[in-house]
Parts: structure tokens; sequence; C-alpha cells
């Protein structure tokens, strides 16, 4: 059987962020999967009190206030008030309006189905993978994968601006090691693996004369660690079949950022 005993997913998706005008009420589109929060006082609005956050999650679908108080069991003049905080902030539009005991109700939708808050926030306190020298660390990897988030974030905020879609590729699997000697092999081939398919399939950063080779350069990143044991329902599921990887079609017939 194959040591890799969990799932393996690859996702090739294209992000469009669209932009919201929130004096109007908002068309009934799909939401962005994701939306990178990257002002501080807008961040602020969304993590100071957490019922806000719970608002914003029943918001993926148009809801009103008294719709969300009586989900919640709290008042509607309490819901009022985050929900105008809310939408001042950008993270509620108005999306349409219904006929509700002789009263038109206004009903509000999330600007997307999830939110990152960018680490550039953070500023100097943010991790910087430059700055960690033991590159087996957790350090290391929390700076790898914050600089990913960061860099992720900003190749969306580009596109957008051009009109343009992103693509990128994410590779995950659960597996599991008897001992340390078998995640020690493990890295082992995994490297030289890695390096081989570098060599192999992608091309030189500059041209023969020192100026940019032509292309757009990527960043590979990879990262591995425990399962955590306290996460619920987050549980490694071995009879999942394997996928194989690769771009998806749509990705590799759109106009690429």
């Amino acid at each position: 059987m194959s040591p890799v005993t969990g799932l393996l997913t690859t996702n090739a998706f294209m992000n469009t962020f669209a932009v919201v005008n929130s004096e109007r009420p908002r068309q009934m589109t799909a939401l962005p999967a994701v939306e990178t929060v990257t002002d501080g006082s807008r961040a602020a609005v969304l993590v100071q009190h957490p019922v806000r956050r719970t608002i914003v999650a029943l918001a993926r679908t148009p809801i009103s206030a008294s719709e969300i108080a009586n989900r919640l069991g709290v008042p509607r003049q309490r819901v009022n008030y985050h929900v105008r905080k809310l939408e001042r902030a950008r993270f509620l539009v108005p999306a349409e309006r219904r006929l509700r005991r002789n009263m038109i109700e206004q009903r509000y939708v999330a600007t997307a189905q999830a939110y990152v808050i960018a680490p550039e926030l953070l500023g100097a306190l943010a991790p910087h993978a430059n700055a960690v020298r033991d590159a087996a660390s957790a350090a290391a990897l929390f700076s790898i994968t914050s600089r990913a988030q960061a860099d992720v974030s900003r190749v969306v905020a580009e596109a957008d601006a051009e009109g343009k879609r992103v693509s990128t590729m994410s590779l995950t699997a659960d597996i599991r090691f008897a001992n340390a000697e078998q995640r020690s092999a493990f890295t082992r081939a995994l490297e030289s693996a890695i390096t081989d398919v570098i060599a192999k399939h992608s091309s030189p950063f500059t041209s023969p004369d020192g100026t940019p080779a032509p292309g757009r350069p990527y960043r590979l990143f990879l990262g591995c660690h425990p399962v955590p044991r306290t996460v619920p329902g987050d549980v490694p599921d071995s009879s999942a079949p394997i996928q194989r990887a690769g771009l998806s079609a749509d990705a590799t017939r759109t106009t690429n950022a």
C-alpha cells in the first residue's frame, strides 16, 4: 500500500474580486471565495466583537437584521447596530428588499464567503522568512506560509486592477509516518524528486545576456506538519482515493495574470 493514505487533492482556481458598490443593491452573483482584508481599521471592525463574525457568516446568503436576531436570539436593535458597523466597513452590502408585514425589509449579503487578514498589517511583527535560520523549524513554516499569503493577496489585487484572473495550484495530503527514520527517508526522497522536477520543467530566471528571461516567475513552497490532535471534524480520510495533480482545463484556457 502506498504510504500516502490520505486524500490528495489539487486545486487550480482563478479568483476575481468584484468591486462592491454599497450605494445600490448587490447583484445576486456568486460570492468570491476569499477576500483579503488589508486595512487595519476595517479588520478591527470584524474582530472587535464575536457576534459580527457570526453575522457575516450568516450573510453568505441574503438575510435581514430581524432574521439574524431570530437566529441568534438577541434583540434586533443590537443586531442593527452591528449590521450598520459591518456595512460601513464593507463586509455587508444591501442585497434585496422584501415586503414583510406591510413593511419594507432590507436584506444584506456578505462580500465574500471567507476572509483573510493580510499579514502585513502586523508590520515588523509579522514573521519573515529571511530572519529564520532553522529551515526545519515551525518558525520557518510560519514565515513561508505568511509570505505566501501576502504574495497571493498582492497578486490577486494586481490582477483585479488589470481585469485578469490568477491561476494557482495547491497540493495537500494526509500521510502517516511509523517512525523518525521513515520521515527522514521521505524528506530526502521528496527533496530529490522536487529538485529533479524543477530542473526538467522550469526555465532559467535570466537569459544568457543577463536580461530577465521571458515568462512569469512563480514561487513554489512545501511544508509538512503534524496533524493537530484537537481539531474537531478534521479527521484524515484514509479510504479516499488519490487524485493526480494538475491544472484544470479552465485554468489553461483563461488569460492569466
